[in-house]
């Protein structure tokens, strides 16, 4: 495996050892959770890339997408004619054949979507295979299963899958039953426009079979649009009531979300769940529609819903210090932003509620969403920018200015400012932040450690006021 600290590169490494094979790997700075899951599976790795690591020389490798030409391991593999796939390609031929494939995809909620299905699915006894992109509490802090059953739930990126494979990831994966839960332009390293992206998705639809089925979030017409031509029956999805399932009395009370999963106006189910927002409302609501059509039982829906605890980094609490809640979120473009911190808004209400903010991925480092980035944030009491993540390989007319962008947010009446680390945001918020307040630190990387590191701030800083 050539990169096997990825995020799906683990898992999957993880599967081929519960399979049989004998895994190996190489990788540089492998941290949690792929170390901690590779060591619980005695799967060992080198540490850096070099062709001394290909001895002896493994029947095949799996080469992770973040591996480039010019890497001497890949070089030496080359020039000793060693089969290889991409990783998408080794579920594709190793895992798939023989099961129904379950695909979720879009561009936001596709990691929640994939757990919360597969626990579905688990309760209900159906012992699905599946492969989600983050760590799922409710199996154990791990982020697949082979349980033997007829499904496999995946999640389908689409994002390309290998240099020499740079087809989305979700074309591997033929899905017979498919759910679309957004599309947005994003990934803007290797699409172009919205457009390209858009082409990518038809393609998806284009693979589901006559007799499997597509769920489709209804409020986004170019989302709909892509279904347009599908083979098979499609159902539309959402919060309005003239879709084929609607969520509604939607309620936040006893800390849970409560709502009525109705479905051509019968109610289909009754939904209590631990996770608030409501873009979560709408991926349970996905999860109902597609699991009550593969036969799971009422009963069993509620019940998995009800204990699931969603995904790690997804509005996952870090700490609690002297009323101070520090909380954790994979979110990185601007919806995804928006709806966080709506969701942050109803989980804890009348609360002040501050934001950092990492410019990580390859898209939010560029200007693209400038705008649409100080729009959402200051929807927050308080907004904390970290610096661009890798800013040397960007050209200032392409990269992100955060400063710029803390101006904005300003301009809307809220207080915004600019920081060169995570680090000076830690010491800044130990030293403004309050009891009741709520911090909520996004990223989609480790944000140099930021919760860890206002945690421990914030408990020096207890320490001392007690002493």
């Amino acid at each position: 495996m050539l990169g096997i600290g990825g995020a799906a590169m683990a898992p999957v490494a993880g599967m081929l050892k519960e399979r049989g094979y004998t895994v190996t790997g190489s990788d540089a700075n492998v941290y949690p959770p792929a170390s901690t899951l590779l060591s619980s599976l005695a799967i060992s790795w080198k540490e850096g890339f070099r062709a001394g690591n290909l001895q002896p020389a493994p029947d095949l490798i799996v080469v992770g997408n973040a591996v480039s030409r010019g890497n001497p391991e890949l070089e030496a593999a080359l020039d000793a004619r060693i089969p290889y796939w991409s990783m998408p390609q080794t579920l594709e031929e190793l895992f798939l054949p023989g099961r129904t494939p379950i695909v979720v995809a879009g561009t936001h909620g596709k990691t929640t979507t994939t757990a919360m299905l597969a626990w579905i699915f688990h309760v209900a006894g159906r012992r699905p295979d599946f492969l989600v992109g983050g760590v799922v509490p409710n199996f154990g802090e791990r982020s697949y299963g082979l349980g033997g059953g007829e499904e496999f739930i995946i999640e389908g990126d689409e994002y390309d899958s290998a240099y020499f494979d740079k087809q989305p990831k979700f074309l591997h994966y033929h899905p017979e039953q498919l759910i679309l839960t957004s599309l947005e332009f994003d990934h803007a390293d290797i699409y172009p426009d919205l457009v390209s992206i858009e082409l990518q998705f038809r393609r998806l639809v284009n693979l589901v079979p006559r007799c499997g089925k597509i769920l489709v979030w209804g409020e986004a017409e170019n989302l709909v649009a892509c279904t347009n031509k599908a083979f098979c029956p499609v159902e539309a999805y959402g919060l309005s009531p003239q879709l084929d399932w609607c969520a509604g009395d939607i309620e936040w009370r006893d800390g849970m979300t409560h709502f009525r999963a109705v479905h051509h106006g019968k109610e289909a189910a009754r939904i209590r769940m631990l996770l608030a927002g409501r873009h979560n409302v709408t991926n349970a609501l996905a999860c109902v529609a597609l699991a009550l059509g593969r036969g799971v039982q009422r009963e069993s829906v509620e019940a998995a819903l009800a204990k699931f605890e969603s995904v790690r980094r997804r509005m996952e609490i870090k700490g609690e210090v002297d009323g101070i809640t520090v909380v954790e979120d994979f979110a990185h473009h601007p919806t995804a932003i928006r709806a966080t911190i709506e969701a942050a808004r109803s989980r804890w209400p009348r609360r002040r509620l501050w934001v950092a903010f990492e410019p990580r991925s390859n898209t939010m480092r560029r200007k693209i969403f400038a705008d649409a980035l100080a729009g959402a944030l200051a929807l927050a009491d308080a907004s904390l920018l970290g610096p661009v993540n890798r800013a040397q390989l960007l050209s200032d007319e392409e990269r992100l200015d955060p400063k710029e962008v803390a101006a904005v947010i300003r301009q809307c009446g809220t207080h915004a400012e600019a920081f060169g680390s995570a680090a000076e945001i830690a010491e800044y918020l130990s030293d403004k932040l309050k009891s009741g307040d709520v911090v909520l630190a996004m990223s989609n990387g480790s944000f140099d450690g930021l919760s860890g590191k206002l945690v421990e701030a914030l408990e020096k800083r207890a320490a001392t006021h007690k002493s």
